[in-house]
C-alpha cells in the first residue's frame, strides 16, 4: 500500500486530497492544528490514517515532524498547509502576515527539503507544493504578501525540478497553482472572491492527474489556464492595475 503525507488536512484542498487519495487506496499520514477535525477525517475514510497534530507556523514543530517521519516510506507528499492575508499593505496586521510567511514559505521549505531528502535516499517519490495562480503573476496589490509568498513556492519548485532532473533523480516535484477555490481560505483571508471559484473536488482531481503525468506547474480549470496565458501577453503596468482592481473587489 502506498503512503501519502498531507499537511493542512483539516479543511479545504488538503481535506479533499485525503478523500481522493484514500479512494485510490493510499495509506494516509495527515497533519493539522485541529485534532478533532483530523479525527473526524479519519472516521470518514476506509484506509489506515495516522494523525500528527502540528502547528507549522512554529519552526520547531516542522523539524519535529520531519524527525518523526524519518522511518516512513512516503510515496506522495502534498505540501499543502497555507493561508492568505488581504488588504492594503499599510493596513494589514504584521503579526498575521509574518505567521502567513512562516506557514506558506518557511514550513513549506523545511518540509519540502526534509521529505525530498528521504525520497532521494529511497530512490523515488512525488511532491506537490501547493502554491496559487497568484504565484505566477508579478505581484498582487491588496494581497501583496500572499502573492509574494506563493511566488516563492513556484520559484523554489521550478528550480529544484531542474536540479533533480540534472542529477538523474527519480523523484518528481510539482507546484499546484489554482485560482479561486471554494474553501475556508476566503474566511481566514477576510476576502470575498471576485471570480467564481471551482470546487475543491475539481481542483484536487486535476491536481492528481497532473501529478500522475509529472507536470511541473499544474493550473486547474481551463479558465485559469487561459487567464495565466493571457497574463504573459499583457504589459506589466496594465497587468498590475488589472490585478489591483480584482483584488480590491475581494475586500467587499
Amino acid at each position: 500500500m502506498k503512503t501519502a503525507l498531507i499537511t493542512g488536512a483539516t479543511s479545504g484542498i488538503g481535506n479533499e486530497f485525503a478523500h481522493q487519495l484514500a479512494a485510490k487506496g493510499y495509506r494516509l499520514i495527515v497533519t493539522g492544528r485541529r485534532a478533532e477535525r483530523l479525527e473526524q477525517l479519519k472516521a470518514q475514510l476506509d484506509v489506515p490514517v495516522e494523525i500528527i497534530v502540528a502547528d507549522l507556523s512554529k519552526k520547531k514543530e516542522c523539524f519535529a515532524l520531519i524527525k518523526k517521519l524519518e522511518e516512513e516510506d512516503i510515496d506522495l507528499f502534498i505540501n499543502n498547509a497555507g493561508f492568505g492575508v488581504a488588504g492594503s499593505f499599510l493596513e494589514t496586521d504584521v503579526d498575521k502576515e509574518i505567521s502567513m510567511i512562516k506557514v506558506n514559505d518557511i514550513a513549506m521549505h523545511i518540509l519540502f527539503k526534509g521529505i525530498l531528502h528521504n525520497m532521494q535516499e529511497s530512490g523515488s517519490g512525488k511532491i506537490l507544493n501547493v502554491a496559487s495562480s497568484a504565484g505566477l503573476l508579478p505581484g498582487g496589490p491588496y494581497m501583496a504578501g500572499y502573492y509574494a509568498s506563493k511566488a516563492y513556492v513556484v520559484s523554489l519548485t521550478r528550480a529544484v525540478a531542474v536540479e533533480l532532473k540534472q542529477k538523474g533523480s527519480q523523484v518528481r516535484v510539482s507546484a499546484l497553482c489554482p485560482g479561486p477555490v471554494d474553501t475556508e481560505f476566503n474566511d481566514r483571508a477576510d476576502v470575498v472572491f471576485a471570480l467564481k471559484g471551482i470546487s475543491p473536488k475539481q481542483c484536487v482531481a486535476e491536481a492528481i492527474k497532473g501529478i500522475e503525468r509529472n507536470k511541473l506547474i499544474i493550473v486547474p480549470s481551463l479558465r485559469m489556464k487561459l487567464a495565466c496565458t493571457f497574463s504573459h501577453l499583457v504589459p506589466y503596468p496594465i497587468l498590475m492595475k488589472l490585478t489591483a482592481r480584482q483584488q480590491k473587489k475581494k475586500l467587499g
